[in-house]
């Protein structure tokens, strides 16, 4: 069986092929640059194999449903093609960023479930309207083929109201849903099911720390398999300290900016969004630019690791606190994966926790998944790396069997 799993952005659409026997990619891309004067399509078919071969198209691409027609084109190529037609791919799975309340775990897309993606717009104006383009494209180009959506959101559904309310005026959370959500809900979920696998426990009886960090960075409080807490909040703005951005700020800094700084309220979101976080803080937003930049004596680019770091360790000790007993700490994305320094530094000072580092475990570098913790240490860390479209893929797979 051949699955089609699509992540569909504003202006961009990504992509694999997987064929599910072996949980192999045939075929991995990007689109890029829809709706500019030149857009870009770069395609793989069997990526990391001795077989792997690349092509790149550079044209213009209108819209979605033209990108999605030439990445059918590309698999179906008689020539160079993975599949002789498009009834070969026996279900699609979408990533669909906000599923607000309606949704707690996967589902299979119907009309009533695309009403409720466009009613949860608000929540994610930038995101579900291209994941909603995405899904209709598909519709139209495999229309028999089953369409399965896995939301970012669904894994923290679980999560007390304790963990997700707002202190607010109760009526926003009646009338206008206004809690804290959580994003990442795949990657979160997935690193988790590996973690119980190196632990040799169910799911169910696992207490865990997932920290996902990259560009966008979160957290994750897992008591028993399910999400309990997370830093994500309303938006994908609250929490750790991010590329660009901020985190954690005062709310009240909104109206300081506007009437000290004459900021419009737009003009603040951006700023919170595209300009703050480690870029905020020393102009870069790429960690191995900062540890460079370290390097050479950037008095900066050090508060900014440091900024991080710092509040990664808070948020670890909020969720020991919460959970009680921990059984793993899992690391996970871009930096997650890949920057000793950050996993070092955002463990600095937990040992009296029962977390022990295994420095030269944590400086190996390798793609494969390894407990990083030292002999003595009472908590398991883990390098786990992550994979949002075999998880898409899974998912998809368990809703089609119903």
């Amino acid at each position: 069986m051949k699955f089609f799993i699509i992540n569909s952005g504003s202006s961009s659409i990504k992509y694999q092929v997987i064929e599910m026997a072996t949980e192999t990619v045939l075929a991995t891309g990007l689109v890029e640059r829809i709706g500019d004067q030149t857009g870009r399509i770069k395609n793989t078919f069997f990526p990391g194999t001795d077989k792997e071969r690349e092509r790149v198209l550079e044209q213009p691409i209108p819209d979605h449903d033209s990108g999605m027609r030439l990445v059918t084109s590309l698999l179906t190529d008689q020539q160079q093609g993975i599949i002789g037609d498009t009834s070969e791919i026996s279900a699609i799975g979408h990533r669909v960023v906000h599923g607000g309340e309606d949704f707690r775990a996967s589902t299979r897309i119907t009309p009533t479930v695309i009403e409720a993606i466009q009613r949860n717009i608000p929540l994610a104006p930038l995101h579900n309207p291209a994941n909603l383009d995405g899904i209709r494209v598909a519709g139209e180009i495999f229309p028999s083929v089953p369409q399965v959506a896995v939301f970012d959101t669904a894994f923290h559904q679980t999560m007390p109201p304790r963990a997700f309310m707002y202190a607010l005026p109760y009526a926003l959370y009646e009338q206008d849903r206004v809690r804290r959500y959580g994003f990442h809900g795949t990657s979160h979920r997935f690193v988790a099911g590996e973690c119980a696998r190196l632990l040799d426990k169910p799911l169910a009886e696992c207490n865990l720390i997932t920290i996902h960090l990259g560009n966008g960075c979160s957290m994750t409080a897992i008591a028993g398999g399910i999400s309990i807490d997370t830093s994500l909040g309303m938006t994908p703005l609250e929490g750790l300290v991010m590329g660009t951005r901020s985190g954690d700020v005062d709310p009240a800094l909104h109206l300081f900016l506007k009437q000290n700084k004459g900021m419009e309220l737009e003009a603040i979101d951006s700023l919170l969004n595209k300009d703050s976080g480690l870029k905020g803080l020393c102009g870069l937003n790429d960690m191995r630019d900062i540890h460079t930049a370290v390097a050479a004596g950037n008095a900066r680019a050090a508060l900014a690791l440091a900024v991080q770091t710092y509040r990664n360790r808070k948020y670890i000790g909020a969720y020991m606190a919460v959970l009680g007993r921990v059984d793993g700490i899992v690391f996970t994305a871009g930096i997650g994966e890949n920057d000793a320094i950050v996993r070092a530094e955002s463990l600095n000072g937990l040992e009296l926790f029962g977390v022990g580092l295994d420095a030269k475990k944590n400086g190996m570098r390798s793609k494969e998944a390894r407990c990083i913790s030292s002999e003595e240490s009472r908590v398991k860390i883990f390098i786990i790396p992550t994979n949002e479209e075999l998880a898409i893929a899974r998912e998809a797979a368990m809703v089609i069997r119903g």
